[in-house]
């Protein structure tokens, strides 16, 4: 896997890990940082290993998300690198 590649899956796998799996569900957790339930799901397979890591998430997306989480994206990226 490449570098790239490897970056994606972790950023999945914190996501999917630490908050979808502990939402109510994929399209509560959706809903709540107003982003479409397939870029929800698009992480979990990725995360699961159940998808190709062909996926690139914006800014704009893991913004929302982290906004939602009251982390910002420099804390985010300081968590994912422990």
């Amino acid at each position: 896997m490449d570098e790239e590649n490897e970056v994606t899956v972790t950023i999945c796998k914190y996501i999917y890990t630490n908050w979808v799996s502990k939402a109510k569900s994929q399209r509560d957790f959706a809903s709540k940082c107003d982003i479409e339930e397939s870029t929800v799901r698009k992480i979990k397979n990725i995360a699961l290993g159940t998808a190709k890591t062909d996926y690139n998430m914006s800014i704009k997306t893991l913004a929302k998300i982290c906004r939602k989480k009251k982390i910002t994206l420099e804390e985010f990226f300081r968590e994912i690198n422990k």
